[in-house]
């Protein structure tokens, strides 16, 4: 599509002109001036400096003679005395008779040229400004100085090769919730006949990376009209007052355009609850409410659809989210396994991929995966294959960036020590162990003992076979076995332990701890909320909300609960010793090993 952008003077420009201006001055006015002293000098050296041939230009004058020596590096002025036969001499010394030699010029009129001149113009031009500055201040949009009032929203207009729905993949829900504002922008008659009115906004809300931005443009597409765009942060200036006027200059523009679409990103710029303290951020409120007042001042059928995204909508003030203005949310998840593998197979249209990839493996390895990490995992692949020498991307290609996204690309210059190597060995394999004889874990995938550049020097990857949106407390618990099953194979075998489990201690604590104080799967506490989670969508920060004995009591709870599932991973390895050894020696060997070669040595 087109994107037409706003003329835009930025202040710098303005400033750069005003330097060059004072520099040009300064080079013109200053006069050329010997900037040389010239020096005192009495009659008699001037007769010798004669007599010697020492003179190079002289210049006589009523009451004194200035003149320089042969190289004209210096000029000296001496009186004038009574010397019929001065001329003549002069003339056989060689001296040039000259009535150009310039003097230095006074102080003051160096000092005004050079300094008080070019200030007072400069002093005058800021003044100038100042004062435009001001008079515009209170303007509308379209006068506001340097185009600080104006929206500066960039445009995209009609355009019959823009986002469609069928480019974005993996978000059903979302696309049939927005499929009604595209046949209101359609046919807006259909639904003022019945009296029906169109929300006046809508609010994406959902993880970064999932195709809240595309999916706003694909309404755009769609409904085939011009679409706003412009992130919330944009709206904030230095100026109080500013960031109101781009709001107001925004829906002049879009009702100018009407029936079109206008799609704030990252409206909790501009959008965060107001707290009501003296002090705060003036500026943000004032385009908080002017945004408030906007979407209060027109009709729902005017065909202006206003679209917003956000990846905390529990930030965002309550009067933006009541009906009438922020009418509908839309979530936009993380795709399930349907929707990863036809994100996949979206993206892999723009490469070159062999024709026996299997996309479903594929995505069922990416769980968890946003859009954008999907679309860098093909990417990655791509880049695989060329460095490879390859000239399509294969499965392997796909498998091993789904590995870099997780733990980095292989750090080849890293090599271990065979004792190092062997622990490590053992480490991965009793992960891979204890999850393969527990009922409730996922297959084993892959394990592998090869550094990687996220710091872990092996790691066993895990594959569930679907999505699980529910998860029991035995299935919790088998978890955090295998989370402690490496350090208790190190134990087991080595009799001591090493630093690689602290990855493991932290996913661990972590999980046995949201199952006390979240989930109510509790010895003690039963259904007790003990913690409260904010920014779901940007990794869930989480806060205790109990006082500080039922702290230590949940950490008293979480101890217990990791021990004992070490205990029990423990017991797993010493009952399948034999196994453990064997595994870990096809591992030593091999370096990495598949699920499939892992399930054989374990069934044989």
């Amino acid at each position: 599509m087109h994107e037409v952008k706003s003329p835009k003077k930025p202040l710098i420009s303005y400033y750069i002109i005003i330097i060059a201006i004072l520099l040009l001055f300064n080079l013109i006015a200053m006069p050329r001036i010997n900037q040389m002293e010239i020096e005192e000098m009495d009659y008699g050296t001037f007769m010798r400096m004669t007599e010697k041939k020492q003179i190079g230009q002289v210049d006589i004058r009523d009451n004194e003679i200035i003149f320089t020596n042969k190289s004209g590096s210096k000029i000296y002025r001496t009186g004038l005395m009574e010397d019929p036969d001065r001329t003549q001499r002069l003339y056989d010394s060689g001296a040039v008779f000259s009535s150009e030699i310039v003097e230095e010029t006074s102080p003051w009129i160096t000092m005004l040229l050079s300094w008080i001149l070019p200030l007072l113009i400069f002093i005058g031009i800021g003044q100038y400004l100042s004062k435009k500055l001001m008079e515009k201040a209170g303007g509308g949009a379209n006068s506001m100085m340097f185009g600080m009032g104006k929206s500066n929203a960039k445009i995209y207009v009609k355009s019959s090769s823009g986002i469609k729905f069928s480019d974005v993949a993996g978000e059903d829900e979302a696309k049939e919730n927005l499929t009604e504002i595209v046949e209101y922008l359609h046919n807006p008659k259909k639904y003022t006949e019945i009296g029906a009115a169109m929300p006046k906004g809508i609010l994406l809300v959902g993880p970064p990376g999932t195709g809240k931005t595309m999916l706003a443009k694909a309404v755009a597409g769609e409904a085939d009209v011009p679409f706003f765009s412009m992130s919330g942060s944009e709206f904030v200036e230095m100026f109080v007052g500013m960031g109101a006027s781009k709001v107001r200059d925004l829906f002049r523009q879009a009702k100018e355009k009407a029936p079109c679409i206008v799609f704030i990103d990252e409206i909790d710029a501009i959008g965060k609850k107001r707290d009501g303290q003296i002090g705060g951020n003036d500026e943000r409120e004032q385009t908080l409410n002017q945004l408030l007042t906007e979407m209060d001042g027109f009709e729902g059928n005017t065909g202006v659809i206003i679209l917003a995204a956000t990846n905390r909508p529990e930030s965002l003030d309550p009067a933006l989210l009541r009906p009438g203005r922020f009418d509908r949310r839309v979530p936009v998840e993380l795709p399930d396994l349907k929707g990863r593998e036809e994100i996949l197979k979206v993206h892999a249209k723009k490469i070159k991929v062999d024709p026996d990839v299997d996309f479903n493996k594929i995505a069922r390895m990416a769980s968890g995966a946003s859009g954008a990490e999907l679309a860098n995992i093909v990417n990655e692949a791509a880049l695989r294959a060329v460095r490879d020498g390859r000239s399509c991307a294969n499965q392997q290609d796909l498998e091993e960036s789904i590995e870099v996204v997780i733990a980095g690309y292989q750090k080849k210059n890293a090599i271990l020590s065979d004792q190092e190597k062997k622990v490590v060995a053992y480490h991965e394999i009793g992960h891979a162990l204890v999850a393969a004889m527990q009922t409730h874990s996922a297959p084993v995938q892959k394990i592998t003992i090869i550094p990687r550049t996220s710091g872990a020097l092996g790691y066993t990857m895990q594959v569930e076979d679907g999505d699980h949106y529910l998860m029991t407390k035995e299935e919790l618990e088998n978890k955090i076995a295998t989370y402690t099953a490496g350090r208790a194979a190190e134990e087991l075998i080595f009799h001591s332990v090493t630093t690689g489990a602290s990855n493991d201690i932290e996913q661990a604590t972590k999980l046995a701890r949201v199952m006390i104080s979240r989930y109510g799967m509790s010895r003690d506490f039963d259904m007790v909320a003990l913690e409260t989670v904010s920014n779901q969508y940007l990794g869930g920060d989480s806060s205790l909300a109990c006082s500080a004995e039922t702290q230590t009591r949940i950490d008293e709870e979480v101890i217990e609960l990791v021990k004992t599932q070490h205990e029990k991973a423990y017991r797993i390895l010493e009952e399948n010793q034999e196994k453990l050894h064997q595994l870990a020696d096809f591992l030593y060997e091999k370096e990495t090993i598949t699920g499939a070669e892992f399930m054989d040595i374990l069934n044989r």
